[in-house]
């Protein structure tokens, strides 16, 4: 079984949401030019290749279902995340999406499915089909849904944020609370840099580091 992968959402994550005023909406890019690849990406994902860590991206993707555009669209996005990463030659290890929505506009995506995050199918499936050990794998996002998922999943996860009395809550309620909060992924990497330490198993990462 691999050693220890780090999970990532991406929309928030990886790449930077968009702001679509004619909405009032906050969403991930509808096209490959809206993409823009967080510049602090493509270092944190170099020094995770050289912890030797797996990095994946597991993230919802209802874009398609919705109607916002097609599944052609769809991989040219894909294309321009890999871009800036390949520029430093690194790469993405593996990439699992639910493409599914309950309201979805596209039939053949209305799905109440269990791949869709909160739920852990998509990181279940992830550790299946690359062999993962997902107790020695941090599950990182930038939201509850990406840190209820990595729970269950049995991950350590992380919220990349602030917590404010609303969110504490809502993280309580949905059982949701992340083991670790970090003001940037940038900074992620220095709990997952302590954690290459350890030997596998003990994932424990105390609060001075």
């Amino acid at each position: 079984m691999s050693a220890r992968t780090v999970l990532l959402d991406r929309d928030g994550i990886i790449n930077e949401l968009v702001y679509y005023p004619e909405h009032g909406i906050i969403d991930s890019p509808f096209t490959p030019e809206q993409f823009r690849l967080i510049p602090s990406v493509g270092p944190v994902l170099k020094r995770l290749k050289e912890l030797e860590y797996q990095v994946i991206v597991v993230s919802n993707q209802p874009g398609v279902a919705k109607g916002h555009f097609d599944v052609e669209t769809f991989d040219q996005i894909r294309l321009r995340m890999h871009e800036g990463p390949a520029g430093m030659g690194v790469k993405l290890d593996g990439e699992f999406y639910c493409m599914h929505h309950p309201y979805a506009k596209r039939h053949e995506y209305l799905l109440n499915c269990e791949c869709r995050k909160p739920k852990p199918r998509l990181l279940i499936q992830a550790g299946r089909e690359r062999n993962l050990s997902l107790k020695d794998s941090f599950m990182i996002g930038d939201g509850l849904v990406g840190v209820k998922s990595g729970k269950v999943a049995g991950c350590k996860t992380m919220l990349v944020g602030s917590m404010n009395s609303l969110l504490s809550r809502l993280a309580a309620e949905q059982q949701a609370e992340p083991d670790f909060l970090v003001p940037t992924l940038s900074e992620a990497v220095a709990i997952v840099e302590y954690t290459a330490k350890l030997p596998l198993g003990q994932t424990e990462v105390h609060e001075e580091i």
